[in-house]
């Protein structure tokens, strides 16, 4: 299991959209998100409040079936257009 640094608002957001995910369980990088609970409706929920705990807007090409399954890859996304957005 690998370990990412990813910030306090990420986790507690992702967290919100989880309800399958138990209170003390830890949130890893490889989690399966459906397996915990999201579905299609919370997916564009989460997307939506993403962008806006991080003020971001996350590109169309980056939105792939891979890219929403797990928080690792989440993560990935939110760092791709934060340093894009830096340059």
């Amino acid at each position: 299991m690998s370990r990412i640094e990813w910030s306090a608002d990420f986790e507690r957001v992702l967290r919100r959209y989880l309800p399958l995910l138990g209170a003390d369980t830890p949130l890893t990088p490889e989690l399966s998100l459906t397996e915990h609970g999201l579905d299609s409706l919370g997916t564009v929920s989460l997307l939506l409040d993403l962008e806006d705990t991080f003020d971001v807007t996350i590109p169309d090409e980056l939105l792939t079936l891979t890219s929403f399954a797990s928080p690792g890859a989440w993560w990935d996304m939110l760092t791709k257009v934060g340093a894009s957005n830096e340059s």
